[in-house]
């Protein structure tokens, strides 16, 4: 579900109609979380850490109301729920993309997720998800503690759905720390809101 923002209403118009002229309209920040607390938790209750920061992830992106934002036909939508489209690691070396529904309850969400794991590790290619504008890309690297990040992009593909990528977990005097790189349309966001989600994340990640 979705309704159509008013433009003409909007403060950030005029950057809205400067940003959606780029070829490349997305910016992005790398940043390093405090992850200690998530990591004793998803091993306490024997959960996925995966999965729990990729849903610690869409609950602080879902409080966001930009990050619920998507451009299509030249008009801004915002949708009711974001879910997630995060590429599934197989044993192989490949990986292939899926689609989770957000469930505000995290157990909810687990249960559904490792079903969609499932099948796509027990699949070959890619075949992308066809999950439509209400989706946030995510990818996880957990073999690499990077400081920067791009993306591939096709131009002729019409994209604004927000990039978040997470990489390895490195201990450091029994603190956990992660880099998370998160790549926005600038034409629906900035860096305040990107900001505001960076401090919302790590706050959910520290309960």
């Amino acid at each position: 579900m979705y309704e159509i923002f008013d433009i003409e209403k909007w403060s950030r118009k005029d950057h809205f109609l400067f940003f959606s002229k780029f070829e490349e309209p997305f910016f992005g920040v790398t940043v390093r979380v405090d992850c200690t607390k998530a990591y004793q938790n998803a091993k306490l209750t024997g959960s996925s850490f995966f999965l729990y920061y990729l849903h610690t992830a869409l609950q602080a992106a879902n409080s966001i109301e930009p990050f619920r934002y998507r451009i299509r036909d030249g008009q801004v939508l915002i949708f009711e729920k974001i879910n997630a489209s995060p590429t599934i690691n197989r044993e192989n070396g490949t990986f292939g993309f899926s689609y989770m529904d957000y469930f505000e309850n995290f157990k909810e969400f687990e249960k559904y997720a490792k079903i969609e794991i499932e099948k796509v590790r027990n699949s070959t290619g890619l075949d992308p998800a066809g999950s439509g504008d209400n989706v946030i890309h995510f990818s996880s690297i957990p073999w690499i503690d990077f400081t920067s990040l791009s993306h591939a992009r096709s131009f002729s593909f019409s994209d604004s759905c927000p990039k978040i990528s997470f990489g390895k977990v490195t201990d450091s005097g029994g603190n956990k720390t992660m880099p998370v790189s998160i790549h926005v349309h600038h034409a629906l966001m900035d860096g305040h809101h990107v900001g505001q989600f960076i401090d919302e994340f790590q706050k959910l990640l520290d309960r």
